[in-house]
């Protein structure tokens, strides 16, 4: 996991080699008391993850949509959508549990009781939802992994993952300030066969409107700060195999 910070999985701490500031720790162990955030090491999610394929049944206590953030970093969109879509749920993955805290709190300060976070790499997406249990994936200036195509997030075999866990027609949403890893994301989902909904490699001047630009993250802010370009993609998973 991070190999900077104490590592906190359900009740329990690893010192690692490095210093952690003290704001850190104290951050890491108030993420231990917050009941919408699941930290599972991997051993643990051997036996089968207790929501998994009952989110809304035993979590949301609705049947309402779930929508998926991937990367998600502090939750600001995980927390933005939820505030303005409250007929949906939203779940938010990260791997680093100093920015979940900051959604964390942001969940309790907004008493929202539409919003989860999970801890956890995305490859173990598969181990937290049962198929067709998911009906949106957000996934928000991802690191593109320049060289890694493996690693990207809208890497084919990433999109595997996602159609194992999606609705039949289940949606993606990018949102990326990389044009190139923009255009590989446009080209890897038209070559496997998916459809695309809406493209564009100017988000802030094109006509599309409502969450795609209502919401802003911390990069999101930074980037266009900077008058970079921010593109948007939207497309849905075909079951062509």
């Amino acid at each position: 996991m991070e190999n900077d910070t104490v590592y906190q999985w359900v009740g329990k701490s690893y010192i690692g080699d490095f210093t952690v500031p003290k704001k850190k720790l104290i951050h890491f162990k108030e993420n231990l008391t917050f009941p919408f955030l699941f930290q599972f090491r991997y051993h643990e999610l051997q036996n089968e993850f207790p929501f998994k394929g009952r989110w809304n049944e035993k979590f949301f206590s609705n049947q309402h949509p779930i929508i998926l953030e991937l990367g998600c970093g502090k939750g600001e969109y995980t927390v933005g959508l939820a505030k303005i879509n409250p007929e949906k749920n939203f779940i938010g993955i990260d791997l680093k549990g100093a920015r979940l805290w900051r959604g964390c709190q942001s969940v309790n300060d907004d008493h929202l009781t539409n919003v989860a976070f999970i801890r956890s790499m995305v490859d173990h997406i598969e181990y937290y939802f049962s198929p067709e249990e998911v009906s949106e994936i957000w996934i928000t200036f991802p690191d593109p992994q320049p060289g890694k195509e493996r690693k990207r997030l809208t890497s084919v075999r990433f999109l595997d993952k996602y159609q194992r866990i999606l609705k039949p027609g289940g949606i993606i949403h990018l949102k990326t300030d990389d044009f190139e890893f923009y255009r590989y994301t446009l080209r890897v989902a038209l070559e496997q066969g998916h459809k695309i909904l809406y493209s564009t490699d100017d988000l802030y001047h094109s006509e599309i409107s409502a969450d795609t630009m209502s919401i802003q993250t911390f990069y999101e802010t930074r980037w266009l700060s900077q008058g970079k370009k921010i593109c948007y993609l939207r497309f849905s998973l075909q079951n062509n195999k």
